[in-house]
């Protein structure tokens, strides 16, 4: 395998290191003029201290770091804290802008596109002779939708997050313009002015999360990003596909690349989104939108100062002239300017009506509401065509196309909203409405067979089963106004506002059928017309639950009742696949392999029963939670899973990661378009696999689901290792969301969210959800067939993207675990001889799971194959390593009975540091 030539890698990273010392030479400054020499002088003894370590693996440097770190008083503890924390973010800038710095350059170069880019994408379409018709089928059929969650992994608040992304800015004007001297001592004082205000500002919240703060937390990534990229990136696509083939010239693009939020939705588990959060929720997505509309209107008005005497005017404009409000006689010969203040009128009027939001510019005067945002599109569809008309296509090209496509992709409603609700809740729910209407027996006792019966008969009645004359429980009652919210959202803002339903814990037929009725309940499933207004998406979670996925759709895509819904959807059924408790219930290597034959048995499912199929991947941020590069994911699906359509979630850290920069979000929004086209055009002649490669898939996977489980579940005491020898408790207290950490009060892991579990083994550097079990399952393979077992698997690696995505993934998660500092977290475990058995099995198999990463790769040291991230960890190792001694040390005051709120404070800064500079921890 050829790997990168690490003397060019570092030659294109000089750049990088200059900002990377630039941000910590202003930080230092800072430090030193707030805190005094003193603390500047500790400042770098620790991080020479820490360099020397890792450089040198000087035993000597790390207990040296060790001893200076516990010994410090707590409040220059954490002024430490604060200045490796905020390199490490600071460090995570001077990266993302390092990537747009080696695209903007090789776009410069003319350099072959990358893969996961949509010229890449385009050139291999073309190299396989994909048609005309092929492509335009794709376009017209195609969804790809990132969805934002608000899983709680993001610890930062937005006023830091602010701070750092006008430092990014700083930095990129140090690339694109050419300073005189003064201009770039200005921008170096911008810069020091910055890091200050960061230096000076909370990096934690002193109170928890509301539900709408996380909903405006993220809608402020529309106003830096998603609103200005996506239309970016639609006129870039649609400008590369006649470049690209002659044939491919003016196929019109849909917008198949739109937005899907759980925020003020997701209810599984979360009893403060209520319907009142939810409605909250789907205004402010709608004010955003439109206060975008109006000020984008107001700009373009001021550009389009065409004069009628001069141009020539197609009617449709003349018309939208004429019913503009606007009288001014500066302006009657001013046709655009006229039809553009009367558009602005009346969406002035859409947004009073729909949101009571008030216009930025009072409009000239009353005017209609638009019915839809169809209807508003529509009227920038005949200022656009007037300008092509009359050979002014150029003035079409620039604001006024990217306003067109924005309102096109985000309509009133700015992003699709799901619901989701655990199908615990609708068996109760369900239970009660049946009882108080007095049809059929006991809901709640009844099996199977018999709900799936009594439920499709329901489906066929438009009967409601609810009525105002009743009475409900509190659940009941909250759940049916729940669904109020979405049949009114659906006539406010239109279909796509709350388009998916999504039920977690979905293992039977009857969890979907039970949504179906509650649906009827409020008028968005229609019994006689046969039609479903929201796409039903049963989530399959656990290893249980993937193993029966195939099985449980197989009886529900049999049911008439409910083929006949599904055809009022196109025809499409979307399932959601969840990665992140898949891999609590079964470790790393069993998830990954459980999620691929679930997507197998769903693939011959569904083309046996010809229904289309839509995955939606629940992936979080970290490996342990399926992350890991989007890209290489994609492509790694099997054959079948990518018909033109994807959901993925974004979640916590990722969201701000991937987002934040204008131009590294529209990266990003790239990599999932281009590799959903490639995996659906270019991936249907792939050899199918050798059936040895998925037997010993199967046996691996067995034999680390053994050892996994033998450690989480069937070890004595290793939950009270877990809780003691991690952040977890802390976490818990951190506010970083407004969901509990546990789906219960029980304290067993279990019960436990997957999302604290991964966080709080990446705090001690463990990551041992991104690994466990790998290196046993190895050991084991190869001792059963020493002659040849290691060659196979290395075939696997070099033939097979999957194989190669999983070995990827862990050996960047093994390259950010450091086992000495894990064994000082298992000191915090009180009862030793507890200690020293879990511990001693964790570090024979981390040792074991490197080997055996390192010789199926046939790699001499982790990511030697990807030298960039390899220095990138390597050079965050020092600034990372001194966050976890000190956490360690105000662990143990806390825990001890310390009751000073500053040791409190100061770990939850180490928390924030230290995911700072793994990025992808939760």
């Amino acid at each position: 395998m050829k790997h990168p030539n690490p003397a060019d890698s570092l030659k294109r990273d000089v750049p990088l290191r200059y900002d990377t010392r630039l941000l910590g030479r202003i930080l230092g400054d800072t430090v030193r003029a707030q805190e005094g020499q003193q603390v500047f002088d500790l400042v770098e003894h620790i991080r020479r201290t820490g360099v020397q370590f890792r450089r040198d693996a000087d035993e000597g440097a790390r207990h040296e770091l060790q001893a200076v770190m516990s010994s410090l008083p707590m409040e220059r503890a954490l002024r430490i804290i604060r200045a490796f924390g905020h390199f490490s973010h600071l460090a995570n800038i001077a990266e993302d802008q390092h990537q747009i710095r080696r695209a903007r350059a090789d776009a410069k170069a003319q350099v072959p596109p990358e893969p996961g880019t949509i010229a890449h994408a385009l050139g291999r379409a073309r190299e396989s002779g994909i048609s005309r018709e092929q492509l335009k089928a794709f376009f017209d059929n195609a969804l790809c939708s990132p969805v934002l969650t608000a899983h709680p992994t993001e610890v930062r608040r937005k006023s830091s997050i602010d701070r750092e992304m006008e430092i990014a800015r700083l930095l990129d004007e140090r690339d694109r313009v050419q300073f005189t001297p003064e201009e770039l001592a200005d921008n170096r004082d911008a810069l020091r002015r910055a890091v200050l205000i960061l230096w000076q500002t909370n990096l934690i919240r002193s109170s928890r999360l509301r539900v709408i703060d996380e909903v405006a937390n993220g809608l402020a990534y529309y106003d830096h990003t998603f609103l200005r990229a996506l239309p970016v990136f639609y006129a870039d696509l649609e400008d590369r596909l006649g470049a690209a083939n002659p044939a491919w010239q003016d196929i019109g693009v849909p917008s198949f690349l739109r937005m899907g939020s759980w925020i003020g939705g997701d209810r599984d588990g979360n009893p403060f989104v209520t319907a009142e959060v939810s409605r909250e929720a789907l205004a402010l997505q709608s004010q955003r939108a439109l206060r975008f509309y109006l000020e984008e209107l107001h700009l373009l008005g001021g550009e389009l100062s065409l004069d009628g005497r001069i141009v020539t005017v197609s009617g449709g404009l003349t018309a939208l002239a004429d019913r503009s409000p606007d009288r001014a006689p500066e302006r009657m010969d001013e046709p655009y300017r006229r039809a553009l203040v009367g558009i602005y009128a009346r969406l002035a009027a859409t947004a009073s009506a729909l949101d009571g939001l008030e216009a930025p510019v009072p409009p000239v005067g009353p005017a209609p509401v638009y019915e839809s945002a169809g209807a508003f599109k529509a009227d920038l569809d005949a200022v656009s065509q007037s300008l092509a008309e009359n050979g002014s296509m150029d003035l079409s090209r620039g604001r006024l196309r990217s306003l067109r496509r924005a309102v096109d992709v985000f309509g009133f409603h700015l992003a699709s909203l799901d619901i989701r609700q655990n199908s615990d809740v609708h068996q109760r729910v369900m239970t009660e409405l049946l009882e108080t209407a007095g049809v059929g027996a006991d809901y709640g006792a009844l099996d199977e067979a018999a709900r799936v019966s009594l439920l499709a008969g329901e489906l066929g009645s438009p009967r409601p089963l609810a009525s105002p004359s009743f009475s409900y429980g509190e659940e009941t009652a909250a759940e049916l106004a729940m669904l109020r919210v979405a049949a009114d959202a659906h006539r406010r803002y239109g279909r796509a506002s709350m388009p998916n339903y999504v039920i977690s814990k979905a293992d039977g037929v009857s969890d979907v059928l039970e949504v179906a009725v509650l649906l009827k309940e409020v008028g968005l499933l229609r019994p006689r017309e046969g039609r479903l207004d929201v796409d039903i998406v049963p989530l399959f979670e656990t290893i249980g639950d993937l193993q029966r996925c195939g099985r449980v759709m197989d009886d529900l895509l049999g049911l008439p009742a409910y083929r006949r819904l599904i055809a009022s959807r196109g025809g499409t059924q979307e399932v959601m696949l969840g990665y992140s408790d898949s891999n609590k219930d079964g470790g790393y290597l069993t998830s990954t392999w459980e999620l691929y034959k679930a997507e197998l048995a769903l693939i011959d499912t569904f083309r046996r029963h010809q229904v289309g199929l839509r995955l939606f991947h629940g992936r979080g941020g970290s490996v342990g939670r399926g992350g890991g590069p989007s890209y290489e994911a994609i492509l790694a699906q099997p054959n079948g899973a990518l018909q033109g359509a994807i959901r993925v979630t974004e979640q916590g850290e990722v969201i701000a990661g991937k987002y934040s920069n204008a131009e590294v979000g529209r990266r990003n929004l790239e990599i999932l378009a281009a590799a959903t086209l490639e995996a659906t055009l270019l991936q249907a002649d792939r050899q199918e696999l050798p059936a040895a490669w998925l037997a010993a898939m199967e046996e691996l996977s067995a034999e680390a689901f053994r050892a996994y489980r033998a450690l989480v579940y069937e070890t004595e005491g290793f939950d009270r290792y877990f809780r003691e020898s991690t952040v977890l408790d802390e976490i818990a207290s951190l506010n970083i969301g407004s969901r509990p950490a546990s789906r219960s009060k029980k304290q067993g892991i279990e019960d436990l969210r997957a999302i604290p579990w991964v966080f709080s083994w990446a705090q001690c550097r463990l990551m041992l959800p991104g690994w466990y079990g790998f290196g046993a399952a190895i050991k084991a393979w190869i001792a059963a067939r020493p002659k040849d077992g290691l060659a196979m698997l290395q075939a696997m690696h070099d033939g097979w993207p999957f194989f190669r995505g999983v070995l990827a993934n862990m050996d960047m998660v093994l390259a950010k675990s450091d086992i000495a500092l894990a064994s000082r977290y298992a000191e915090l475990v009180t009862d030793a001889a507890l200690r020293e058995r879990v511990f001693g099995r964790l570090r024979q198999e981390w040792q074991a799971s490197i080997d055996a990463v390192l010789a199926v790769t046939r790699q001499q040291s982790l990511l030697e194959s990807n030298p960039s991230l390899g220095r990138s960890i390597r050079n965050r190792f020092p600034y990372i390593d001194p966050l976890n001694h000190v956490q360690i040390e105000l662990l143990r005051r806390h825990r001890a009975g310390d009751a000073d709120p500053e040791v409190v404070r100061g770990i939850h800064l180490s928390i924030n540091g230290i995911a700072a500079g793994l990025r992808n921890s939760g």
